[in-house]
């Protein structure tokens, strides 16, 4: 059995520590509570563009149609004076899809892909845009205004904390592309994802049970990999006071996420090398002939995941509501590794020198390293806003996210057993945030003129980062030994922004606005044995001007012109987090810039009934991009976070929504989306100026229908189509689909849903329906099937 052991005594003390902080900080919980009683029937079509719909036109001037939530606690529809394009996928939607995880619900959107190796894979990163799948610092997601992006840092290795929010508490996902306004900091430059839930108008229960499973082939592995879940949810609503609370059991076993790999040997083998059998060999993403020896690295990972959560809301007057969430995440997971080789006898051979073939290969001792680990996450969060139809109203959420326990545990070696290891305590890490606004909206309009909107705030978010890493001789269960390597640090962001959407004539409105930020880093340390390196704070601060102006040309077409400065500025990770290796740092850098960005976009929106389309053309400069990269003007060469000094990005969007479209009850969504992102400077590796940037495809499209048979069947048939993009900086990745690559790939999705009573569902889903062997680096799921059941009272 593994026993994951927790850190050091003032790791239980922070946990009995925490369980006061609901009392004094917040959740922002949802204004999103059903229009139905099941919150199925709140949003539109019309809507779904946020800035294309009815109420921008001079009939129906927006700021007095959408500024107040309705009596039952609806969240209004999404700000029609954001000045950016906007996508938005409602409950209605999907669930007809195939979703599992929350970022399921983002998969069809355009020019929008998200980092999903596996059902439950922890790691899943929004990519949009000129902005990689690496880049997780470039995007922001909120769920009822609480923050949960994990900007500790910007990789794979900092996901958004979507295990947060549940798939069935939700109303409707927003999607607001680039950094055009000024009420979200300069992490925008991606796009922000606003998730907004529901909560009961009445008394309400859910159960429902999912399993799925894949049959995966390639190598030497070849079996199937199962999962499943269940969760079970409640709620009411009694006078003023609301409550939601959810429970959820997650579990699988992913296919294998990384292969061990050497690079084909021409030295002939050695008298005392170990003739071995069982390597596979291919053509790597470089077209190098290359022999796969095991599973490694993630290997195939077993995760365990436990949700619990709580919301409560209580309206204190007509106008005026409290709101409080608590959230739980619990974690467990297994790396599993394996090796391909064998010796003459049958044993297993995990390192080495060894005989393939004629050749020696050399195999590292932690080559097949098993790994283990889990953590304990906590969200708390409170909210007071007033929901005035016109007039002033004013918001304050808090937060604190925390890891109280965070243990990894890594052998040293690959041969079985509870040998020699590592194990890193990461509790003591987390982040808080504040945010204060208010805003102004006009009584009433004049000679189709609605002057000014008015919307100003402060921000204030401060995260810290504390990683601990110790030898002990027995990685599965033993206690911690000997020191070996720490890393820790904090960074803090202070805001100010004010925003004003004037229409200045009938049909036309100009948004704009700025955004002062005030960023420090500081407490920045690095340790390895008794050498430690203390690096002094840093600071910078810059304003985000942001403007847009917009044209109705129709009742119901719209064309919008918007631009906007914003600085994403380096995250602990980035700064801090590393190793030492004598006097050399690697794989951090204190000395960062900011990314600086200017975007460019031009949009055509039209919306009519139960359809909208919209078209755009975007840019954005960035300067300083911070890019982990090899800096070749060195000797040796050094690995390390850097600054790349231009990346361009421009591209075309077209996407479509529609209802009932040519016969009643078939639902449409679709995009086609062009990027080419080009480095255009880069003095610390200039071969790599004028190469397409890093995992960015030059073409994206996806397409969604339902099709629904009266009240109780439905069938939906989908696409995601992603074009050519490069897994290096330098573009020598000429074979990407294999292993190591990134491939070009159209994956189809379908899901049939039948509902026995109104009160039940039945559902059959799979993707990957033609099982596609496609990478991103990683092998992706093969063919997935999906059976789901569910009880409503």
């Amino acid at each position: 059995m593994l026993h994951l052991p927790s850190r050091r005594p003032r790791a239980r003390a922070r946990i009995a520590a925490s369980a006061l902080v609901p009392l004094a900080l917040i959740s922002p919980a949802a204004w999103a509570a059903d229009n139905t009683s099941r919150g199925t029937g709140a949003d539109t079509p019309p809507q779904a563009h946020g800035g294309t719909s009815s109420p921008d036109r001079v009939a129906l001037p927006t700021i007095t149609v959408t500024a107040r939530a309705d009596s039952a606690g609806a969240a209004p529809l999404l700000d029609p004076n954001l000045p950016a394009s906007t996508e938005t996928v409602t409950r209605k939607q999907f669930e007809n899809w195939n979703v599992v995880n929350t970022e399921d619900t983002l998969k069809y959107l355009p020019n929008l892909a998200v980092r999903k190796r596996f059902i439950g894979d922890v790691n899943s990163i929004i990519a949009v845009r000129g902005t990689s799948n690496t880049q997780s610092a470039r995007g922001l997601v909120y769920a009822d205004g609480l923050l949960l992006s994990n900007l500790l840092g910007s990789s794979y290795s900092f996901p958004p904390r979507w295990s947060m929010v549940f798939p069935d508490e939700i109303r409707r996902v927003d999607v607001l592309y680039g950094p055009f306004s000024a009420l979200y900091p300069g992490n925008s430059l991606g796009a922000t994802v606003l998730i907004s839930t529901r909560m009961p108008t009445k008394f309400e229960a859910d159960a429902d049970v999912k399993a799925f499973t894949q049959h995966f082939d390639l190598f030497g592995v070849n079996r199937n990999f199962n999962g499943s879940q269940a969760s079970a949810t409640i709620g009411n609503r009694i006078g003023k006071f609301a409550f939601f609370i959810g429970a959820n059991h997650f579990e699988n076993t992913s296919q294998p996420l990384q292969f061990a790999t050497l690079a084909k040997s021409n030295t002939p083998a050695k008298a005392g090398d170990i003739p071995v059998t069982g390597a596979y060999f291919y053509n790597n993403q470089t077209n190098a002939s290359t022999a796969v020896i095991g599973v490694n690295g993630e290997g195939i990972e077993h995760v365990t995941q436990d949700q619990l959560k709580l919301k409560m809301q209580y309206d204190f007057t007509p106008t005026v509501r409290g709101a409080l969430t608590l959230g739980y995440w619990h974690r467990t997971y297994t790396s599993q590794t394996s090796t391909f080789l064998s010796d003459a006898t049958g044993k297993p051979i995990y390192s080495g020198l060894v005989n393939i073939g004629g050749n020696e290969y050399n195999i590292p001792a932690s080559a097949l390293a098993p790994s283990a680990g889990w953590s304990e996450n906590w969200l708390y969060g409170v909210s007071l806003s007033t929901r005035n139809a016109t007039g002033w109203n004013g918001e304050a959420i808090a937060s604190y996210f925390d890891v109280p326990n965070s243990v990894a545990r890594t052998a040293n070696g690959g041969t079985p057993g509870n040998g020699p290891g590592v194990v890193t305590f990461g509790d003591g890490t987390g982040w808080k945030t504040l945010d204060l606004k208010a805003t102004w909206t006009p009584a009433s309009s004049r000679a189709g003129i609605a002057n000014h909107a008015l919307a100003f705030g402060y921000h204030y978010d401060d995260y810290f980062l504390d990683n601990e890493t110790y030898n002990t001789n027995a990685w599965i269960d033993a206690a911690a030994g000997s020191f070996a390597n720490a890393f820790k640090g904090k960074t803090q962001t202070q805001a100010l922004y004010a925003q004003d959407a004037w229409r200045f004539l009938p049909r036309w409105k100009f948004v704009y606005g700025v955004r002062y930020e005030d960023w420090q880093a500081y407490d920045g340390m690095q340790a390895v044995g008794t050498a430690a390196v203390p690096y002094p704070n840093a600071g910078a601060h810059h304003f985000s001007p942001k403007a847009s102006l917009s044209f109705d040309l129709t009742d119901t077409l719209t064309l919008r012109a918007s631009v906007g400065r914003a600085y994403r500025f380096p995250t602990v990770s980035e700064l801090f987090q590393g190793q030492i290796n004598g006097s050399a740092i690697v794989n951090n850098n204190p000395n960062l810039k900011p990314e600086d960005d200017l975007s460019k976009e031009l949009t055509a929106e039209w919306a009519h009934d139960k359809s909208s389309v919209r078209f755009s053309l975007f840019e954005d400069d960035v300067k300083n991009t911070i890019f982990s990269q090899t800096d070749t003007t060195v000797i040796p060469n050094v690995t390390n976070f850097q600054n790349i000094g231009k990346v361009r990005s421009r591209g075309a969007e077209l996407s479509y929504q529609g209802e009932d479209v040519l016969v009643h009850g078939l639902d449409l969504i679709g995009s086609l989306a062009y990027t080419q992102s080009r480095i255009l400077a880069n003095s610390q590796n200039p071969a790599t100026v004028g190469k397409y940037f890093y995992r960015i495809p030059l073409w994206r499209a996806d397409l969604a229908a339902t099709y629904r048979f009266g009240e109780r069947y439905a069938v939906t048939m989908a696409a995601r189509y992603s074009g050519r993009e490069y897994n290096t900086l330098t573009n020598t990745d000429t074979n990407p689909n294999v292993f190591g690559g990134t491939s070009t790939y159209t994956v189809v999705d379908a899901k049939f849903t039948v509902h026995p009573t109104k009160l039940s569902e039945l559902a059959f889903g799979v993707d990957n329906l033609f099982d596609d062997r496609y990478y991103v680096y990683h092998p992706y799921p093969g063919r997935t099937f999906y059976v789901e059941g569910r009880l409503r009272m």
